[in-house]
């Protein structure tokens, strides 16, 4: 029995989530260990809700006989270097919840020499892109709203912890 092409990527996207979840996890073990602690906890459910619900939502409702548009699925798979380029500046820093070090200045390398959130501009375009490269349009434009949404709230949170942890490390 041959497996659908959408089932075999979906099932790749949410074992690499959940690899990069367990790295997360990881990581802030070792932040706090380091003396981290983490700001905007809050809101950390409703990022783990918006992006399972976008995954499950694509396994319930894209066809396994979907059309495949492969320049939208090949531009997905050009934005992981991306992703692990952000990973690798970050080191031990990277987590998906927002954890400051005290005294660690803010990463200005790699990908945040020129975007100041680069991780959240690959999401976002994975969340528009996936499902649209098998013509499920209307859950990437539901899930880069709900996403949107999400941002805007963490980015005003990050923001004013980066501007505390910068203004504490000069």
């Amino acid at each position: 029995m041959k497996v659908p092409l959408v089932d075999v990527v979906l099932v790749l996207v949410a074992v690499q989530r959940i690899a990069e979840l367990l790295l997360a996890a990881r990581n802030t073990r070792t932040l706090r260990a380091r003396g981290a602690h983490e700001v905007g906890a809050a809101h950390y459910p409703l990022f783990i809700a918006v992006h399972v619900a976008w995954l499950l939502t694509m396994f319930a409702c894209i066809s396994p006989v979907a059309p495949v548009n492969w320049y939208l699925l090949a531009f997905y798979v050009l934005l992981q270097p991306f992703r692990l380029w952000v990973m690798r500046t970050l080191g031990t820093r990277w987590t998906t919840r927002i954890i400051v070090l005290p005294g660690a200045p803010l990463v200005g390398t790699g990908p945040y020499r020129f975007l100041r959130h680069p991780n959240y501009a690959i999401v976002a375009l994975e969340i528009a892109t996936l499902p649209s490269a098998f013509g499920a349009y209307w859950i990437a434009a539901l899930f880069t709203l709900l996403n949107a949404a999400a941002l805007w709230w963490r980015i005003r949170v990050e923001e004013a912890a980066l501007s505390a942890q910068a203004t504490s490390a000069s």
